[in-house]
């Protein structure tokens, strides 16, 4: 008999369905065993019966919890005093005629649908294709699905391409340190996992693609924190021929569409309030404020433009480095400051950059790009390089610059990061299926791990302890 969800049980009273899944719990209460049936759609309670079959009713009581089970009966209809207006199935249950267990289950390390505190996160970690199995995670996971589906109509509607750019590429500096790849084929010579496709989008802009998105996987080796994990993903987008207003405008409407369908109950501004980075320098003491009335309110989504960003601030040793990012371009009146060796002058330059910010989260960052290869070179001069440093380091990305290259811009929101705040969460490790702890390591692999001698020796590696 074909297999039957559980959500649409309802609509099958008085008829013969086959159903399976996990078996979520077991309640005994003499003559009957009741069981909460999970697969992916909920719940559904199934009801075995004492007076009849002696041999199914003995197979029932064996069953334990996160046993896989296929269940054939009748689907009925449940007293009045035993609906449960919680779930799709609430209204009827399926009395059992027929029990197959399909594969047993140890007993779980933790109830899979208790409190976070309970196991605690490392144990969650370690077994977390058990974490997953909870309401709260399936719903989380879910919807995270459902977002990045209504990004990507939202963007084929307006005509943007999705293009993949590699993983394995050259390193570019992004504010944090690189995962370095080596190369076996080369021996003493390493790739770069990106931290974001940010030379490789531009590039899509100079081959002429006008409208390029994608839904990017990215690595910082950075300290982490509740908002940031070693691997990301961000939507990564860029347009030609486009100001910094039209970026913001579109973005404003993809925000606005994709959380009015997913989450209409979440309250968003009319249009979003923008600010300067010296205004919200000087009213909050901060570029990532949150400007909610009531912090207390998640359903309240401040978000807030930041502009005009500085172009260069000073590192922890006093010298120069970009302040928002390397390939920024200077507001229009600032450009030929950027060719003053006044450090004054230099500081007091603007970009054409802006952040969105959300509930007091940096949820993303852009920027109209530099398309002149005089102003980027200089901008890599002023960062300390030097001129075999930037042929180094942007040389193949520069020669690029030499075949007529449009005004272009984008910017990158994480995504993680937004799910975070939409699904209220207090971090992004609940929204993301498989992620790293506060060590950045995969606690259910055993991740990072040793490598042999033998890998090693391909790589023309040694190891220094």
């Amino acid at each position: 008999m074909e297999r039957t969800l559980n959500k649409d049980t309802a609509a099958k009273v008085d008829e013969q369905v086959t159903v399976k899944g996990w078996v979520d719990a077991r309640r005994d209460h003499g003559k009957l065993v009741f069981i909460d049936l999970r697969d992916r759609t909920g719940l559904l309670q199934v009801v075995f019966w004492g007076g009849g079959n002696e041999e199914l009713f003995n197979k029932a009581q064996t069953l334990r919890s996160e046993f896989v089970i296929e269940v054939t009966g009748k689907i009925q209809k449940r007293g009045e005093n035993q609906i449960n207006k919680d779930i799709p199935s609430g209204t009827v249950e399926l009395a059992a005629e027929t029990l197959t267990v399909i594969s047993e289950s140890e007993v779980p390390p933790f109830p899979i649908n208790s409190e976070r505190d309970e196991a605690g996160e490392a144990v969650r970690l370690q077994y977390r294709y058990l974490d997953l199995r909870s309401e709260r995670m399936q719903k989380n996971i879910r919807m995270r699905h459902k977002f990045i589906k209504e990004i990507r109509n939202f963007l084929d509607a307006e005509d943007f391409v999705e293009i993949e750019t590699p993983i394995l590429t050259k390193s570019s500096p992004e504010g944090a340190r690189d995962f370095l790849v080596p190369s076996r084929l080369s021996s003493g010579q390493f790739y770069a996992l990106p931290q974001a496709p940010q030379q490789f989008k531009q590039i899509s802009m100079i081959a002429g693609f006008e409208k390029y998105y994608q839904i990017a996987h990215c690595f910082r080796d950075e300290d982490l924190r509740g908002d940031r994990q070693p691997e990301f993903t961000q939507l990564d987008m860029e347009m030609s021929f486009v100001d910094q207003e039209d970026i913001l405008e579109l973005n404003e409407r993809l925000f606005k569409s994709v959380i009015a369908k997913l989450y209409p109950n979440k309250r968003m501004p009319e249009k979003f309030p923008r600010m300067t980075y010296d205004e919200v320098m000087e009213k909050y003491q901060s570029d990532k404020p949150d400007i909610r009335e009531n912090k207390e309110d998640n359903d309240e989504l401040a978000f807030l433009w930041v502009t005009d960003f500085p172009v260069f601030e000073k590192d922890i040793d006093g010298k120069l480095t970009f302040a928002h990012n390397p390939f920024a371009s200077p507001k229009d009146e600032d450009v030929e400051k950027l060719f003053s060796e006044d450090e004054a002058t230099l500081l007091s330059m603007r970009a054409k950059c802006y952040d969105l910010v959300l509930n007091g989260y940096e949820l993303s960052s852009g920027s109209i790009r530099i398309h002149e290869p005089r102003i980027q070179k200089r901008v890599f001069e002023m960062m300390g390089l030097s001129d075999e440093q930037v042929e180094e380091r942007f040389g193949n990305f520069l020669k690029a610059f030499k075949y007529g290259v449009p005004p272009h811009g984008g910017m990158a929101p994480g995504l993680d990061r937004v799910l975070m705040i939409l699904q209220e969460e207090p971090t992004i490790r609940e929204v993301i299926a498989y992620p790293k702890n506060g060590e950045m390591r995969d606690l259910m692999f055993d991740s990072p791990s040793k490598a042999s001698d033998k890998q090693l020796k391909e790589l023309s590696i040694k190891v220094v302890e």
